[in-house]
C-alpha cells in the first residue's frame, strides 16, 4: 500500500479549474448577435495589405481538420477544438490548454470572401481575404500643365 499526501490546494485548484471551464462555454452577446465562446482563445495577428487582410492564427497541437473558418456578414469566425491525448492516466500538472475555441473578428471593409486562400502548416492558420474591387485603393495620375 503506497500513501498518498492530501493537498487541499491542490483540489481546490482543480475544483476552480472545472468551475471557469464550464462557465467559458456560453454564448456572449454583442450589439444584438450571440458569440459563442470556447474554453481557450488562440493568438490571431491581423494586418492589411493593400490587396487584402492577412490572418494568422496560431493553433498549436490542434488538427487541420478540427479548425473551421467562415465569414457571414462581414463577421470572420475560427472555430475549432483542441483535443486531450492524455485520458485514463493521472495527471500531476495541466498547463497545455484543451477544448474548444472560437475567434470572432469583424472586417473592416468590404471583402470578396469567394476568393479567400487558407492555408494550415505546422500548427498555424494563415489567411488571405481578398479585398472587395471598389475599396482597393486606387491611383489615379494627373497631369500638371
Amino acid at each position: 500500500m503506497s500513501m498518498a499526501i492530501w493537498d487541499p490546494f491542490h483540489a481546490m485548484e482543480e475544483l476552480v479549474d472545472r468551475y471557469n471551464r464550464s462557465a467559458r462555454k456560453s454564448l456572449v452577446k454583442y450589439d444584438d448577435k450571440s458569440f459563442e465562446v470556447g474554453d481557450w482563445m488562440p493568438t490571431v495577428d491581423i494586418s492589411e495589405t493593400d490587396d487584402a487582410f492577412i490572418v494568422k492564427a496560431e493553433l498549436p497541437g490542434v488538427e487541420k481538420d478540427d479548425v473551421s473558418v467562415k465569414i457571414e456578414d462581414g463577421v470572420l469566425t475560427i472555430k475549432g477544438e483542441k483535443k486531450s491525448e492524455i485520458e485514463d492516466e493521472q495527471k500531476h500538472r495541466i498547463e497545455c490548454t484543451y477544448g474548444s475555441f472560437v475567434r470572432s473578428f469583424t472586417l473592416p471593409q468590404a471583402t470578396n470572401s469567394d476568393s479567400i486562400k487558407a492555408e494550415y502548416k505546422n500548427g498555424i492558420l494563415n489567411l488571405t481575404i481578398p479585398k472587395s474591387e471598389e475599396v482597393k485603393p486606387k491611383e489615379i495620375e494627373i497631369k500638371i500643365k
